[in-house]
């Protein structure tokens, strides 16, 4: 099976196993793991923050990142396709308490100018806005990436207005790969920021929030009260040190194979690119003609799987996938394309 749903599917390999197996471990949540600790270490500096938080995976990172910069009545400012607003179960509002206003913008990106606009001091009929959240690289947009200069004018706006500014950064080092700009200097405009290891990485459990040092502390107690607190979690901690010396570089395999299909099916004539040359290792594309729930199952036969996200269909590259992958994925959607088996109401999913 060639499988492009996401990134998530990842296995972790039989070296990093045996990595797993082997880790040193204590109580997280003591602090007295030390393989945690030396993950944390590492991540901190990596993305020149003072200090690091071990968790489960990147919803509860937002969820408690949102949490600690804000007070419940609050407003925080975030894109409309934003991960937090689109797959976290509404968690910024029913834990963090805040409403969230969205902007608009192409790839997932808005310009200072929108920032300026919306933020509200706060009064008795409105919340005052106190954070914004980017999102690197940005998933519904594309796999895009924030370009450093207008990041960085986003976020001197958000500051200039005395609103704090928080990174999904669960594809940050795909963005940091693609760009060649260290994952340290995108970090530097923003006062949170995490990275997910469970993705591209390739390990099976765990991302890690950065901040300043008031910043964590304010988090580590809001994940004991969200219920994230950890003991032996050296065992995970383990996966993501082995991915951090072995899958980053490698990243860039993972967006020359996403190009290689975009340019595959760029020749189809039903097929319409909304990623012409893909940022990073996303696809984002839409079949005329066809039900994308019937096109999966067609594709299903052939033993490729596709995702659908929103109204359009999502290949995701990473490192289960190869070269020999991506032309098999290709053969199955010209044969798929071939067949019969139209719906009657194309589209949407």
């Amino acid at each position: 099976m060639t499988d492009l749903r996401s990134d998530t599917l990842t296995r972790p390999t039989a070296a990093m196993r045996a990595v797993i197996a082997a880790a040193e471990v204590g109580d997280e949540q003591r602090g007295e793991d030390p393989t945690v600790n030396l993950l944390l270490e590492r991540v901190r500096a990596l993305l020149g923050k003072e200090a690091a938080l071990f968790l489960p995976g990147g919803t509860m990172c937002n969820n408690l990142a949102i949490a600690a910069h804000t007070r419940p009545g609050d407003a925080i400012l975030a894109h409309r396709s934003a991960h937090i607003l689109r797959s976290e179960s509404a968690g910024a509002a029913r834990l963090a308490q805040v409403q969230t206003e969205a902007l608009d913008g192409a790839h997932g990106r808005f310009t200072a100018r929108q920032v300026e606009d919306a933020v509200t001091a706060g009064s008795r009929y409105e919340p005052a806005t106190r954070l914004l959240c980017v999102e690197q690289t940005h998933n519904f947009g594309g796999g895009a990436v924030w370009p450093l200069a207008e990041l960085g004018e986003v976020c001197t706006a958000a500051h200039a207005h005395g609103l704090a500014v928080h990174m999904d950064g669960a594809r940050l080092l795909n963005a940091a790969v693609a760009t060649g700009v260290p994952a340290h200097d995108f970090a530097a405009h923003v006062d949170s920021v995490w990275i997910c290891f469970t993705k591209g990485l390739g390990a099976p459990i765990g991302a890690v929030l950065a901040g300043t040092e008031e910043f964590i502390a304010r988090a580590r107690r809001l994940k004991h009260a969200f219920g994230g607190a950890l003991r032996q979690a050296g065992i995970a901690a383990a996966g993501c040190l082995y991915a951090l010396d072995h899958n980053v570089r490698r990243l860039a395999d993972d967006h020359a194979l996403a190009r290689r299909l975009a340019e595959g099916l760029r020749p189809i004539e039903a097929v319409r690119l909304h990623t012409p040359r893909p940022d990073t290792n996303m696809v984002f594309f839409d079949v005329d003609g066809w039900n994308h729930a019937a096109l999966l199952d067609v594709l299903a036969t052939y033993k490729v799987k596709l995702g659908a996200v929103g109204p359009h269909l999502r290949a995701v590259t990473h490192l289960d996938v190869t070269a020999d992958d991506i032309d098999r994925a290709l053969e199955a959607i010209v044969l798929t394309l071939e067949t019969p088996r139209r719906s009657s109401s194309p589209g949407r999913p």
